[in-house]
């Protein structure tokens, strides 16, 4: 009896068998050392292989391996770490790109400009080393007023010193501002009797009321354009524009980017960016926000091209920046600042760009059209103006959660915000670098210690069951998205101090910020963001496990490899 029903069940047995045996198999296959998924039922696994751009497998080595076939690659990670590409949810590529030739004025960690002196040698250095000629327009950009030690912007008398006959502007690191002198405040053709602009200010001194140089917010973003009009009339600078592109594209993939984002991007950048993606010059998939303001009465000729990546290039929404930086007080607060900056009342809160109904009308617009958006809410206030407005929209039923609406940088979050964003269906995207590189100053000139503590507040997100994403907003830090986990995971400033020890997070939640989470938001979580069979290979090599060294070198892991569907685009020396 027993031996008819082996031989009865026997073809199933063969056929089970038969079935187990993959009919496709890898190119590659990788091995040898951790390898971290994103998947909450295994974020472990063995091996990955790899077919045609796609993961065919994950799992076990002994499973992967019969995938394999003598001609397929097989990779030993040597003890080093794979895991899903990182995900750049909000930066600014083609600004970065623009920014390839002027003066570097970042202080430290990221540079060495630490004081206005130092700023003034530097661009002393620039035209004595470039021989640059007596009315040549000289940009500089990444001052700090945060860390330099005078703890101020320049002012245009300290950059006359540097140049009477050559305009200078330097913006400041959060891109939010800059400084002019003289020359150039007469090339840009501000003037005493100059008004402000809708949404921009123009600085005067506090005594005299005369021009200081200092522009802020669409003053600022004003200037730059008319300066790049001027200086690029006459030229074809498109060969340059695309060497510059590619630089940034290059800087992005050394840090583990598969997927980097353009953010509010306004004049030439679209084009350039379709130009790069007609001539397969994009080795990332790139996903863009154009400016609404700047764009809206082309609205019609972008939504053909809504989530449809054509040569790895992706219109992923529109973006509206509502207010400024916290870091360069202009961020729109309900409470005033903690010091206010030079010029302002001790009641200044900073500013809003928009009316409540201006922002209703162009998210209706959009939302109506099914098409996303990302809006840069820093201060409390803009926070509010954000919730307020698609809250309005969503009980008209207009916004709905599936478009994953995205409140970027999110700092000066309060605690009542946490179930208000997750009622309405938007995602926090958290700048969390901050408390690394600016909680000092937040602590004890922006917001001082009990507002500072709440900055980007990745755990109350966790803790309510929102998804939220981390970015690096480069160029205002390097397109650096380790040191943003070290951050979220530490929260340790500059000076050592542990800014709100009860928003930390684990260093796996803070790699599914940038991984799995990023994927979501970008509505692609079905593709990318982890590794499992039937996903895009898109991963990054590290020389050291996240999950297993001591938190606090965190920011020492350094990538040795990214990989794009497959393909190396980085490797390290």
């Amino acid at each position: 009896m027993k031996r008819l029903l082996y031989i009865l069940t026997l073809p199933a047995i063969i056929s089970s068998c038969q079935n187990k045996i993959p009919k496709e198999k890898a190119e590659i296959l990788y091995f040898g050392g951790p390898i971290i998924t994103m998947e909450n039922i295994s974020s472990l696994v063995e091996a990955v292989a790899v077919k045609d751009g796609k993961i065919l497998f994950a799992g076990t080595k002994s499973d992967a391996e019969r995938y394999s076939e003598p001609a397929t690659k097989m990779i030993n990670l040597n003890g080093k770490t794979l895991l899903p590409g990182f995900i750049d949810v909000h930066g600014h590529l083609t600004s970065r790109a623009g920014m390839m030739d002027p003066v570097e004025l970042a202080p430290e960690p990221y540079g060495t400009v630490n004081s206005i002196k130092d700023l003034q040698i530097a661009i002393k250095n620039y035209i004595k080393d470039n021989k640059v000629t007596a009315q040549q327009p000289i940009i500089g950009n990444g001052y700090d007023d945060a860390i330099i030690v005078e703890h101020r912007h320049p002012t245009k008398t300290e950059l006359d010193a540097i140049s009477k006959t050559n305009p200078i502007i330097v913006i400041h690191a959060s891109g939010h501002a800059s400084v002019a002198n003289s020359a150039m405040l007469k090339l840009l053709g501000i003037t005493e009797s100059s008004k402000d602009s809708k949404g921009g200010h123009i600085g005067r001194d506090k005594k005299t009321g005369k021009l200081n140089g200092k522009l802020e917010e669409n003053a600022s973003f004003t200037a730059l354009l008319t300066l790049t009009e001027k200086m690029n009339k006459g030229k074809d600078t498109q060969a340059e524009a695309m060497e510059n592109l590619m630089k940034a594209q290059n800087e992005w993939l050394s840090y583990g980017q598969t997927t980097i984002c353009d953010g509010r991007i306004m004049g030439e950048s679209v084009s350039l960016l379709e130009k790069a993606a007609s001539q397969q010059l994009l080795k990332a998939d790139v996903v863009y926000f154009p400016d609404y303001e700047y764009f809206k009465k082309d609205l019609n000729s972008f939504k053909p091209k809504y989530m449809k990546y054509e040569n790895h290039l992706k219109l992923a929404g529109f973006k509206f920046s509502d207010d400024g930086s916290p870091q360069g007080k202009t961020a729109w607060l309900t409470q005033p600042y903690l010091v206010p900056p030079d010029g302002q009342s001790k009641d200044y809160k900073g500013f809003p760009i928009f009316t409540d109904e201006t922002l209703y009308n162009d998210l209706r617009t959009l939302f109506q059209n099914n098409i996303t958006a990302q809006l840069h809410v820093n201060g409390d206030a803009a926070i509010d103006q954000a919730i307020r407005v698609i809250k309005r929209l969503k009980d008209e039923n207009i916004y709905k959660p599936e478009l994953r609406a995205t409140l970027i940088h999110v700092q000066n979050s309060r605690p009542d915000h946490i179930q208000k964003i997750k009622e309405l269906g938007v995602i926090p995207s958290y700048f969390s670098t901050h408390t690394y590189l600016w909680g000092d100053w937040h602590y004890s000139s922006v917001f001082g210690p009990e507002r500072a503590s709440f900055i980007s507040p990745a755990n109350s997100a966790l803790k309510a069951g929102i998804t939220f994403t981390i970015h690096h907003d480069a160029p205002v830090t390097p397109p650096d998205l380790i040191t943003a986990v070290y951050a979220a995971v530490n929260r340790k400033t500059r000076s050592g101090m542990i800014l709100g020890p009860n928003e930390r997070i684990t260093p796996l939640e803070a790699l599914k910020a940038i991984t799995i989470n990023g994927a979501y938001q970008l509505q692609e979580e079905n593709r990318k963001g982890s590794i499992k069979a039937g996903k895009i290979a898109d991963f990054v090599i590290l020389d050291q496990n996240p999950l297993t060294i001591a938190p606090e070198n965190l920011r020492n892991i350094k990538v040795l490899e990214t990989i794009k569907e497959g393909n190396s685009v980085y490797k390290r020396d």
